[in-house]
């Protein structure tokens, strides 16, 4: 089964609605250009830092899940919504990101799980817990094309979260990311090359464009990896779109002539 993925490299702002028009705008350019399966990156609505998230929050139902509902319904296609800051009914914040199919319904909803806190000693520190909350589980969503995993960034750090997704039925792994400028060129395409011979599926970063003058600089590079854990097509950190056709009977194909999920001792792991 073969897809054209169309993945949205943009700048942000501090204004959410210019940030809306943007994405609409890359959108469309991409769907002109054959894409069926359209990803945004982490934050696109807003600046990636703590103490935005609380600011820029909204419910479900609210202005940019209306805004990705309606273009998925109007080009007829899937939207894997990068991720928003979303707020609950009990004042909880998530790192979250809708998916849609082509009628414009939510059809898969995914709470980053793993919350980036770290602190690298003379580059960067960062707190994602200081005002988000984590969410619970595995999110796979059933498309005409096959099943597809949806992670958030961090999670892909943790090899048993992708493995779940690839025995779960997962062909493709979908990843709203941003890297930054110590983690990205150190971990960013080795991470992506690594979960995709380990699982033997589709990786897909996307990634927001590298703005100096924001608080946190995002390395970009959004990224597609094969099965074989080739790079078959990568951005460099400027704005840009990048569409990838993919062939998800690679997969198997792969699997077949290397079995490593078959070959697992799980009396012994």
């Amino acid at each position: 089964m073969k897809i054209t993925i169309g993945q949205i490299q943009m700048n942000v702002s501090q204004n959410k609605d210019e940030n809306l028009e943007k994405a609409r705008d890359m959108i469309q350019e991409v769907v002109k250009q054959g894409a069926k399966i359209i990803v945004l990156p982490e934050m696109f609505n807003c600046p990636y830092q703590a103490k935005n998230f609380p600011v820029y929050a909204e419910m479900q139902g609210e202005q940019t899940h209306q805004f990705l509902s309606n273009l998925a319904k109007e080009h007829e296609i899937y939207i894997v919504g990068g991720s928003i800051p979303e707020r609950t009914v009990d004042n909880q914040i998530y790192n979250t990101c809708y998916i849609f199919d082509p009628s414009g319904n939510q059809i898969g909803k995914h709470r980053k799980t793993h919350l980036f806190d770290i602190q690298i000693k003379g580059k960067i520190a960062f707190r994602e817990s200081d005002t988000l909350t984590p969410g619970e589980g595995v999110t796979i969503v059933d498309t005409i094309y096959g099943k597809i995993g949806v992670m958030i960034c961090y999670d892909i750090r943790f090899p048993e979260f992708s493995r779940k997704m690839a025995l779960m039925g997962a062909k493709a792994i979908i990843i709203p990311g941003a890297f930054n400028m110590t983690t990205g060129p150190a971990h960013w395409e080795l991470t992506f090359r690594a979960r995709a011979v380990d699982n033997q599926v589709f990786m897909i970063g996307t990634a927001p464009a590298r703005q100096y003058d924001m608080g946190y600089v995002s390395y970009g590079h959004s990224i597609v990896v094969s099965p074989w854990g080739e790079v078959i097509t990568c951005l460099d950190e400027n704005e840009g779109i990048l569409l990838t056709d993919v062939d998800l009977d690679l997969v198997e194909d792969v699997r077949e002539q290397l079995p490593l999920l078959k070959h697992r001792r799980e009396e012994l792991y």
